[in-house]
């Protein structure tokens, strides 16, 4: 008798397990507190499927903090020679290309990336750049610039990249 109920308690949890809903990850996992207009409306940005980026253009990369999406002075210093850059050469569009290190999930990482792209396109337009010449996307974790795995490494991979788009 036990040993029959036993084996049908099993049998119910093996059911019951197998029937339990999936976790998805959804849009209000991701910790995204400080979220603008400007993230939301990124979708609306022109397609660059297909088109290439110029590496040889004078536009710096800015790094970030860990877990971080904040513009930090050193970070802003970079964003305005790149601004007298894009100011003087008016024709350049730009794609600007979020980054994360390693750590965290894709889906984490991917959201993240957008913040910082986006956040540096904020700081372009509020310094007189049209948003219609700029372009957002992120990469999360899978084009780090160092491969290794120590905070040198992640430090290097926590950035967003501004290249000028061919044309």
């Amino acid at each position: 008798m036990k040993k029959s109920l036993l084996v049908s308690f099993l049998f119910l949890c093996l059911i019951v397990s197998a029937c339990a809903k999936k976790q998805t990850v959804t849009p209000e996992d991701v910790n995204d507190s400080t979220a603008t207009e400007e993230t939301n409306s990124f979708a609306q940005e022109p397609s660059i499927r297909g088109v290439e980026v110029e590496n040889n253009i004078a536009l710096e990369t800015v790094n970030f903090a860990f877990d971080s999406s904040a513009i930090s002075d050193e970070v802003l210093v970079t964003l305005k020679n790149n601004v007298k850059y894009l100011k003087d050469n008016p024709k350049v569009n730009v794609v600007i290309e979020g980054h994360c290190d390693e750590r965290g999930t894709t889906e984490y990482n991917l959201a993240l990336g957008q913040k910082r792209a986006v956040k540096v396109k904020e700081i372009y337009v509020q310094l007189g750049i049209k948003a219609k010449r700029i372009v957002t996307m992120s990469y999360g974790k899978e084009m780090p610039i160092d491969k290794r795995h120590n905070e040198a490494a992640w430090a290097k991979n926590r950035r967003a990249e501004t290249k000028a788009i061919k044309k």
